[in-house]
């Protein structure tokens, strides 16, 4: 048996990976990648619950934003130097001079950060995003369970005087929430 060796850039700079390096790896590298804590995480592929729930998530949520907001996926947001992780979906406050050619967010211009929970990300969606997202000052996250085929949808906002998240509710049959913005969508429309 042969070792496999890996491409020159998946090894990390002498001083570890930072946000930036996301902009200047070689085409060859994986589409869909993400800095969290330093280390470069490949993502793997959607399952058709994953890929089904941000679709259409995304499809629901564009038709009841705010003036001056988008939907956004597969974008990252910079959280710091070592801190760039790519949540499934996002609502941000657009910026008139950004732009179409940006490759990330700021954490003031996002609204919302969704993680639809997929095995290999579990640790990461559960408690790491979480933690990462609350301290750059994210206001509002959800995390979506895929509980027997059916999306469920934990949701949490963010505790100015802990810079934690505390839970709001969990739902399982319908989005009906005040804020971040007015939301009002039957799960069932999410995964049929």
């Amino acid at each position: 048996m042969t070792a496999e060796v890996l491409p020159s850039w998946f090894y990390p700079p002498a001083d570890g990976w930072v946000a930036e390096d996301l902009d200047r790896l070689p085409p060859e590298a994986p589409r869909r990648l993400e800095l969290v804590d330093g280390a470069l995480i490949v993502m793997s592929p959607q399952t058709k619950f994953h890929m089904r729930v941000i679709d259409r998530l995304g499809r629901h949520l564009e038709e009841l934003l705010p003036p001056g907001c988008d939907v956004v996926r597969e974008m990252t947001v910079t959280l710091g130097r070592r801190q760039r992780p790519e949540p499934d979906l996002m609502v941000v406050r657009e910026q008139p001079d950004a732009g179409m050619r940006r490759t990330t967010y700021r954490p003031d211009e996002v609204v919302l950060a969704v993680e639809v929970v997929s095995p290999d990300s579990e640790e990461r969606d559960r408690r790491v995003k979480p933690e990462r997202y609350a301290e750059a000052g994210i206001r509002h996250y959800w995390r979506v369970e895929n509980e027997d085929g059916r999306p469920v949808f934990h949701i949490y906002e963010l505790d100015d005087t802990t810079r934690t998240y505390v839970p709001v509710s969990i739902e399982r049959e319908h989005l009906r929430l005040t804020a971040p913005f007015s939301i009002d969508i039957p799960l069932k429309k999410i995964i049929s």
